[in-house]
């Protein structure tokens, strides 16, 4: 690992702390004047930030204080390179100097593996995070201290913000605060990431669930200061949101540049084609946060059944849960939300308990031998479809389109998950893919779908739904 001692600074940094810092006060960092000159220290402060720290052989990481202004400049600024510039650098000393880590270490001789992952937290390492402030003049306090550190109301916040500029969004003033927004959340996220995934592992390692009890994400949405119901939808309304509005832009960015005169006009054009890409980074990241909320989810059900929780750790409705609801309310976002969630585990898994709402109750569920309830798989949904009046029982309730959109999705997301390597203690995954062979699978596709056009001759397949049929008749004519 990275040189460590350089978390709390050393002598170097110091000296670097002292000259950069000075020159960030008296160029009024912190004051409401807009200069060429200040923004080119800021930009040099940046700069000096990365050399010391990233392209030196011997760089340590920066002092806190000087990770503080760096952040700062990222939530505060309206300049387009300042805000670039220093998401990035924070994004690579994130990289670099880690407060997470696992580290390998080789177990004793009677154990049946030799090497063990051990997790690692640099308790002194900066975090722009500051959970457990209870009240807002305490919050106003350490706020003013940490250099603006964030916590789950701010952080539900800008998550809010982000949503509400994605649809009101009219002048390029408004687009620049979006990209800083959309940049200052990206980087959040990654922090999230990057603690939670190492806490995680090491939980399916040793099953302590202390490690993902004081994991940052867990500590976020415990929270008492975010309604959760309202943070999962505001989370979900911004990757539909995006997803429909990439191709929006797509198609404004086409249009731009047949008439690249227009730009010129009032109109950044660093802006204007920065912000797309930003917009599709927002989505991959904020689907990674949906993701790990999910896996949270998971984990902490384990630590249920296994005694592990406490009264402290509280109750939580499931992601997924608040998800389905959400998308069978809200049924105008299920093709974006299909669009954009492509993680096949979790997709399909959200699409059979969507069908579960939908489906007969005696069809819902079966059971093993030993009592215990068992979830339906994907194959066992399209089963459902083979009978012609539980056919008729969900389309009454499941319009035809949106069957076939669901089935589609799923049989995609099958494909995917049938032909990856799947790793060991991933029980739940072949169990899901395994209940038939992949020929009866692509039968009983095409079968759902005969069963959906006997009950509306005039009802049409949906491009989607053609490729899937096409999949599915090509696998079969290969093994036949």
């Amino acid at each position: 690992m990275e040189n460590r001692k350089g978390v709390a600074g050393g002598a170097a940094n110091r000296g670097l702390e002292e000259n950069t810092m000075a020159i960030l006060d008296t160029s009024g960092f912190n004051s409401s004047k807009i200069c060429h000159h200040l923004n080119d220290d800021r930009l040099a402060f940046l700069e000096a930030v990365r050399c010391a720290s990233l392209l030196s052989i011997n760089g340590t990481a920066p002092t806190s204080i000087m990770f503080e202004a760096v952040f700062q400049i990222l939530k505060d600024e309206d300049s387009l390179d300042l805000i670039m510039e220093s998401y990035q650098l924070l994004v690579d000393l994130n990289k670099r100097f880690p407060r997470v880590y696992l580290s390998k270490t080789e177990k004793s001789e009677s154990s049946s593996s030799n090497v063990m992952s051990e997790l690692v937290v640099v308790q002194e390492a900066w975090s722009p995070f500051s959970f457990g402030l209870d009240s807002y003049n305490e919050k106003a306090v350490a706020n003013k201290q940490l250099g603006g550190s964030v916590d789950s109301l701010s952080f539900h916040a800008l998550i809010q913000e982000v949503v509400k500029v994605s649809r009101e969004r009219k002048s390029e003033a408004v687009e620049i605060k979006f990209l800083r927004n959309m940049l200052l959340l990206q980087y959040l996220i990654i922090i999230l990431e990057d603690d939670f995934l190492p806490r995680n592992s090491a939980y399916q390692e040793n099953m302590n669930w202390t490690l993902l009890r004081e994991s940052l994400l867990n500590m976020l949405l415990g929270s008492r200061k975010i309604i959760y119901k309202s943070f999962i939808q505001d989370c979900l309304c911004i990757l539909c949101d995006l997803t429909f509005d990439q191709t929006e832009l797509s198609s404004e960015m086409s249009h731009n540049s047949r008439h690249s005169g227009d730009l010129s006009d009032g109109i950044d054009t660093a802006l204007v084609l920065a912000l797309p890409e930003v917009e599709k980074s927002t989505c991959s990241v904020l689907k990674k946060l949906v993701l790990m909320i999910m896996e949270l989810d998971l984990s902490r059900s384990m630590a249920d059944l296994q005694g592990s929780t406490t009264r402290a750790d509280g109750v939580r409705t499931p992601a997924v849960d608040i998800m389905l609801e959400e998308l069978i309310y809200n049924s105008d976002i299920l093709s974006s939300f299909l669009q954009v969630f492509d993680e096949p585990k979790w997709k399909l898994k959200v699409i059979v308990e969507y069908f579960q709402k939908y489906i007969p109750k005696s069809s819902v569920r079966t059971r093993r031998s030993n009592g215990q309830v068992k979830d339906q798989t994907f194959d066992e949904v399209l089963k459902c479809f083979s009978n012609s009046n539980s056919t008729k029982s969900i389309v009454k309730k499941l319009s035809i389109e949106v069957a076939q959109l669901l089935l589609a999705h799923a049989f995609q997301a099958y494909l995917s998950l049938s032909l990856q390597h799947l790793p060991e203690g991933s029980s739940e995954l072949k169990e899901d893919v395994k209940g038939s062979s992949l020929a009866e699978v692509c039968k009983n596709l095409i079968s759902a779908f005969t069963s959906l056009r006997r009950e509306d001759k005039e009802t049409e397949i949906l491009p989607f739904g053609k490729e899937a049929l096409f999949t599915a008749a090509t696998i079969l004519s290969t093994k036949s």
